[in-house]
């Protein structure tokens, strides 16, 4: 009989693989509950042999095994399949990192409750099995700093996909949570940030700003305090979303190269919205902009105030449209106002309805 090296198992008949498989999955699963007694030679399988009992198991066996010496480590960083895993990030009072599989979600929360540590939790929803395994720690934040470098390197990522962070949960410590990312040459998909108490981050708000990079989408929930903030507002977004932009001034607003754009509660006055509108029909700003949304502006009240001397046109409301808004919906509105861009693009002003709430949007066709 040959000798187990050499059995061409990927040319098996499939139901022949799927019982290998099932039989591999129940040895790496005793070998990891009790690796310190473990006698099967795991590591002596060939290399194929090996990925095909990882492509059976959960990232918590994953991580475990990687954990188990510097060996099983390197053998861990070599599987190739780890793609179809996201990596995010939760900096609120109990951190957690998660990996997303779409159908197998693993979350690590790091708790400074000695009676919660190495609980684990397991749900099904949807299709979808969601797992939660929680770790005591002292300095919650350093033990996920430690946990993130080891996972963003067996998983071989550089890039988080979700960034949330309650920039009021560990103020202390948000530059060493941001010189991690900075460190690490992490970059961040979409990035949501938002405070509970009124407390001053601006300072912290602003260095993550200027330190990350983020790629898609930013929104933030803050009360930021300076009106001169000197954060760097990210562009070339597809989405940048500031529900609360008192902070948001003239020029600040120039500086906005996004498609998607949400301005809540702006102090912007109706003379600079005049002029910033001249500009963006003489190609002059925001090229790139699809859509637009503000809070609380009553559309007839912004058309007598804002486009007075700015050319339009009233569309009656028996004519429909479809028209892009924030957030990669649309809506079918009545009517609406126009203004055409130098270069033939209509820009629509119409009512936004989303639930309870009413707003001033703008979208671009």
């Amino acid at each position: 009989m040959e000798p187990l090296k050499q059995l061409p198992i990927l040319r098996l008949p499939f139901r022949a693989k799927e019982e290998v498989s099932k039989g591999m999955h129940s040895i790496m699963k005793k070998m990891i509950s009790s690796r310190r007694d473990n006698k099967f030679p795991i590591l002596r399988l060939p290399f194929l042999a090996i990925e095909e009992i990882f492509k059976t198991m959960h990232p918590i066996e994953i991580i475990n095994f990687s954990m188990i010496s510097k060996r099983t480590r390197t053998v861990a960083k070599l599987i190739r399949f780890y793609t179809k895993y996201s990596i995010d990030l939760y900096i609120h009072n109990a951190p957690e990192i998660r990996l997303d599989g779409r159908k197998d979600v693993v979350s690590y929360v790091m708790t400074s409750d000695k009676k919660m540590n190495g609980k684990c939790e397991e749900k099904e929803q949807n299709g979808c099995i969601e797992r939660k395994v929680y770790n005591y720690s002292k300095d919650p934040v350093k033990k996920l700093k430690q946990l993130s470098t080891h996972v963003l390197d067996i998983f071989k990522k550089q890039t988080i996909n979700y960034l949330s962070m309650q920039m009021d949960a560990f103020v202390d410590q948000n530059v060493s949570i941001i010189d991690f990312l900075k460190t690490n040459e992490i970059s961040v998909n979409d990035c949501y940030l938002y405070q509970w108490e009124q407390n001053n981050v601006d300072e912290n708000v602003a260095y993550l700003l200027n330190t990350i990079t983020i790629r898609y989408n930013l929104e933030t929930w803050l009360h930021i305090k300076t009106y001169f903030f000197d954060g760097k507002i990210p562009k070339n977004l597809e989405g940048l979303y500031f529900m609360n932009s008192e902070w948001i001034g003239f020029e600040k607003l120039l500086e906005i190269y996004c498609k998607s754009v949400i301005l809540g509660r702006n102090w912007i006055s109706v003379e600079e919205w005049n002029s910033f509108f001249k500009k963006w029909i003489a190609m002059e700003t925001n090229q790139n902009l699809e859509c637009l949304q503000l809070s609380h502006k009553h559309l007839e009240t912004f058309r007598a105030l804002v486009l007075h001397d700015i050319p339009h046109e009233v569309v009656g409301e028996g004519v429909k449209r479809i028209l892009k808004t924030v957030r990669n919906r649309s809506t079918e509105i009545n009517g609406g106002i126009d203004i055409r861009r130098i270069d033939g693009k209509t820009a629509t002003f119409f009512v936004y309805r989303e639930f309870w709430t009413e707003s001033l949007a703008m979208s671009i066709h």
